[in-house]
C-alpha cells in the first residue's frame, strides 16, 4: 500500500508557506586512522544488490552494510537478528573509536565529481550536509514526489527503533536561483577536504567541515524561507516519520527540539549546474497469454510507431521525445519508437490525473501500455510481479535478446522542472521515476539520537 496521502486539499490554503528547519550536527565519522574510508562506505540501502552486498562485505569488517543492510541468519529469533546485530555493531565500533564524534555542531559541504553513464565529460555537484526538521507532509514544507511501499518502510523501521540512529541522509532539493548558499559553500570547499574517497563507480566524493559559525548561521537564515523535496529516501523519510510518532507518544514533554524531531538530509540546489536524473527502463517478464503483436495493435491506439535499430534505439528516443513524449519498444528481435499521437485526447483517456501528470512519459507508460496493454495491474506494479528496473539501456535490451524477459520499455529522463512541479502541486509519480546521479553514500555521516 502507498502512504502518500490526497493533497487535493491544498488548492483551498493560501498563500501561506511554511518553512525549512536545518541544523548543524555533532555527527560520527569513520576514523581514517582505523579504516580506509573508501572499503566502509556504500551506495543507499536500495540500491544494493546481493552480489554488492557480498563485495561491501568482503571488503572490510567495518562496512557500514552490516548495519543497513545485514545478513539474516536461519537461526534469527526476535530476540537476536539483524537489527540486534547491527545496534551491537554500531556499539562496538563507538567504544573501540572506528567510529568518532566530531569534533563540534557543524554543516558539512559535500562535493560529487562524476560522469553520467553513456556521457562523455565530468560533471561537478556540490551540497551540504545537516539536519532538517521532520515535517508532515501536510504543513508543505517537505514535498515527496514518488509513491512509497509499506514493506521497505517496516524494515526500515525496525532498524532505527534498534539502533537509534541514522546512517545515511535522505536527498533533499531546494531552489536557489541566487545560489546565495552555493557561493557559501564553494568558499568553504576551497580548503582541504577532511574526507576525501573514489567509489565503485568512479565518482570522486570530498566533504569539508564547515567551522565558521557565521556561515552556519547565513545557511540557516537562509533555508529558512525554502521548501524541500525529497529526491532520494521517501521510504526513509516516512519511516523517521513514523519513528517521530512514536516517539511524541512515549515522550509527551520533550519538545520541538527532542532528536527524533530531525533526522540527517543532503541539501542540494535545484538551480546549480551538476544535478542529473537518468531514465530507469522497464523490464516485463512471466506474464501469462503474451503476445507482442496483439499488444503492438492496442498500442496503436495510443502511439504513431517506427521501427528503430538497436544501436540506434537511445538516440533515436531522445531525438523522438524533443517533438513529443515517445518510448522505446524492445520485443523479440524488433525495436520501436513509440510517439504519442498529437490527436490524443488524454482528458478523456486519464481524466483522473492533472495535465502535468500526462505530461510525463513514464505516467503514460503505466497507464496506457503497461496498465491497459498489458494488462498490468498498479497492484501488480507496486509488487513489482512482472515488473524489474534498469538503469543501463543495454541491461533492458539485452534481458529481452536473452529470453529472460519478454519485452522491455525504453524512456527518456523526467526532467527536474516535471518533477518540481509534480511534487509541488501535490502529486506523486509511479516507482522509480525518477534516478539522481550519483547518489549520496552511506556511511559518510552518522546521526545519533542518544
Amino acid at each position: 500500500s502507498t502512504s502518500v496521502p490526497d493533497f487535493h486539499f491544498f488548492d483551498l490554503w493560501d498563500n501561506r508557506r511554511s518553512m525549512a528547519d536545518v541544523y548543524p550536527f555533532r555527527g560520527l565519522c569513520y576514523s581514517s586512522q582505523r579504516v580506509a574510508i573508501a572499503d566502509v562506505v556504500t551506495e543507499p540501502y536500495d540500491k544494493i544488490s546481493p552480489e554488492m552486498r557480498e563485495r561491501y562485505y568482503a571488503r572490510d569488517p567495518h562496512n557500514i552494510v552490516r548495519i543497513i543492510l545485514g545478513k539474516p541468519n536461519p537461526d534469527d529469533t526476535p530476540a537476536r537478528n539483524v537489527y540486534t546485530r547491527a545496534t551491537a555493531y554500531l556499539q562496538d565500533w563507538k567504544k573501540s573509536g572506528v567510529l568518532q564524534p566530531s569534533a563540534a555542531p557543524a554543516f558539512w559541504v559535500y562535493r560529487q565529481r562524476y560522469t553520467v553513464p553513456g556521457a562523455a565529460g565530468a560533471r561537478e555537484r556540490m551540497g551540504f550536509v545537516g539536519l532538517g526538521r521532520i515535517e508532515d507532509y501536510a504543513s508543505r514544507v517537505v514535498f515527496p514526489h514518488e509513491r512509497t511501499l509499506a514493506g521497505p518502510k517496516a524494515d526500515r523501521l525496525e532498524l532505527l527503533r534498534n539502533t537509534r540512529a541514522h546512517f545515511e541522509q535522505i536527498f533533499m532539493l531546494y531552489e536557489d536561483p541566487d545560489r546565495t548558499i552555493d557561493r557559501i559553500l564553494e568558499g568553504v570547499a576551497a580548503g582541504p577536504a577532511d574526507i576525501q574517497l573514489t567509489d565503485e563507480r568512479g565518482v570522486e566524493h570530498a566533504l569539508w567541515m564547515m567551522r565558521s559559525a557565521a556561515d552556519i548561521a547565513t545557511i540557516s537564515a537562509n533555508m529558512g524561507g525554502r521548501r524541500l523535496i525529497i529526491a532520494d529516501g521517501h521510504h526513509r523519510y516516512e519511516t523517521a516519520l513514523r519513528f517521530r510518532d512514536e516517539m511524541r507518544a512515549a515522550h509527551p514533554g520533550a519538545g520541538a527540539d527532542a532528536p527524533f524531531e530531525r533526522m540527517p538530509m543532503t541539501f542540494f540546489n535545484m538551480d546549480a549546474p551538476g544535478l542529473v536524473i537518468l531514465a530507469t527502463h522497464r523490464i516485463v517478464a512471466r506474464l501469462p497469454g503474451f503476445d507482442a503483436t496483439a499488444f503492438l495493435g492496442r498500442a496503436r491506439e495510443w502511439f504513431d510507431m517506427d521501427v528503430a535499430s538497436e544501436d540506434d534505439l537511445g538516440q533515436a528516443i531522445e531525438r523522438a521525445g524533443r517533438q513529443r513524449p515517445s518510448i522505446g519498444v524492445v520485443a523479440g528481435q524488433s525495436r520501436w519508437i513509440l510517439s504519442l499521437k498529437p490527436t490524443l485526447d488524454l482528458g478523456a483517456e486519464m481524466p483522473d490525473l492533472s495535465a502535468g501528470e500526462r505530461a510525463l512519459d513514464v505516467v503514460l507508460l503505466h497507464r496506457l501500455l503497461i496498465e491497459r496493454g498489458l494488462g498490468i495491474t498498479e497492484e501488480a506494479v507496486r509488487h513489482e510481479s512482472h515488473i524489474t528496473y534498469a538503469r543501463e539501456p543495454d541491461a533492458a535490451i539485452q534481458a529481452v535478446k536473452s529470453g529472460a524477459a519478454q519485452i522491455a520499455f525504453l524512456l527518456n529522463p523526467t526532467r527536474i522542472d516535471q518533477m518540481r512541479d509534480i511534487a509541488y502541486a501535490g502529486k506523486v509519480m509511479p516507482q522509480k521515476s525518477t534516478d539522481f546521479y550519483p547518489k549520496v553514500l552511506s556511511g559518510l555521516l552518522i546521526y545519533t539520537l542518544d
